[in-house]
């Protein structure tokens, strides 16, 4: 089995050292070439051949985002894995086409580097094997945005809820889904697999693009008309609850279940107890099975199940194992998706 041919752009010596050392330690992996100046880097990826750049988003001469923006259009079969500190702009990175991002080592709480370097390992053998799509849509804030023409939604009820789950390839497509709904739409609640603080930074990436408001949840944020709801990343699992005011999010500690903390399972799990056939149920890319079990529940007690196809997926995983195992009601392409839940509150 040949080796992934890793290319590292970082403009820190001391970090560039530290990931030839502990990366080139890992059989599935060859470095074939390290730079500190993106240009340099730039010139050399056709000689290089790499299947995966993993790129610092900070850098004096450009940043990671405008070097994946000059240099992935022109090597389609590149992938690439954003290194970041917290930072909102590995968001535009993403944007640009990165499968994926990791945190530095210290950029959250007990995040020390060997978590790093195994979990910068496996995100590059992920993009190694990735799909990616791009994406190049203008997204601007609510306050410069041509107003839209949105659909009225005539079917809804204060019962009505869409779940959402993603992972790999899922910040883009959750925009990609989202981003037309009109400020009336029922409440969605969102779990993408993303460590603490990102979620924060991307619920707020999501609310400048949206006419919905949308948070990252704190427990017992109501869910409600015109409101999105985003599970923090960490150490919480976020479930869907309900009280004699309407549908509310609790928020509880505990272990990985499906391999995740959040996770789309537990989230689906809850919706389809509370919410029932009230509920839509969308599953994106990602690699694993997270969701699977939980869209199945879903689509047994009466919710409209969609799933994202291969095709648009970057990862073509999470939706995969929940069609197989019969939780999908609609399987469709990403751009269709948005559309597809809308039409389920007689929108379009």
């Amino acid at each position: 089995m040949s080796k992934i041919r890793l290319m590292i752009v970082d403009d820190s010596l001391f970090f560039r050292t530290f990931l030839n050392q502990k990366l080139g330690k890992n059989a599935s992996i060859e470095i074939v070439g390290s730079f500190g100046d993106p240009i340099d880097a730039s010139k050399n990826i056709t000689k290089l051949r790499p299947d995966v750049i993993a790129v610092d988003m900070e850098m004096p001469k450009m940043r990671g985002n405008e070097f994946l923006r000059t240099v992935l259009p022109k090597h389609p079969g590149v992938k690439a894995v954003v290194i970041s500190s917290l930072s909102g702009n590995v968001f535009e990175a993403m944007h640009a086409g990165a499968i994926d991002f990791v945190g530095k080592p210290g950029s959250r709480p007990g995040y020390d580097e060997d978590q790093f370097i195994k979990e910068i390992a496996l995100k590059i053998a992920i993009a190694s094997k990735a799909h990616p799509h791009a994406h190049n849509g203008d997204f601007r804030a609510k306050s410069t945005e041509k107003p839209l023409t949105r659909p009225v939604l005539s079917g809804t009820t204060s019962k009505n809820i869409i779940a959402i789950g993603a992972s790999t390839g899922g910040t883009e497509a959750i925009i990609d889904v989202v981003k037309n709904f009109p400020e009336r739409t029922p409440g969605v609640v969102i779990v993408q697999h993303m460590p603490p603080v990102f979620t924060r930074m991307y619920a707020e990436r999501v609310d400048k693009i949206c006419a919905m408001r949308t948070l990252e949840a704190k427990n017992g944020d109501r869910v409600q008309r015109g409101t999105i709801l985003i599970a923090p990343g960490g150490d919480l699992q976020m479930h869907l609850r309900q009280d004699a005011s309407g549908y509310y999010v609790y928020l509880t500690p505990g272990g990985k279940v499906s391999g995740h903390c959040p996770s789309v399972d537990v989230l689906f799990d809850s919706v389809a107890k509370i919410a029932g056939r009230h509920a839509v149920g969308v599953l994106l890319t990602g690699m694993g099975a997270d969701g699977a079990k939980g869209l199945v529940q879903m689509k047994s007690l009466g919710a409209h199940t969609i799933g994202q196809d291969e095709e648009s997926c970057v990862v073509y995983g999470m939706p995969m194992e929940a069609f197989k195992r019969g939780g999908v009601v609609e399987q469709l392409p990403l751009k269709a998706i948005g559309d597809a839940v809308l039409r389920r509150f007689g929108g379009r």
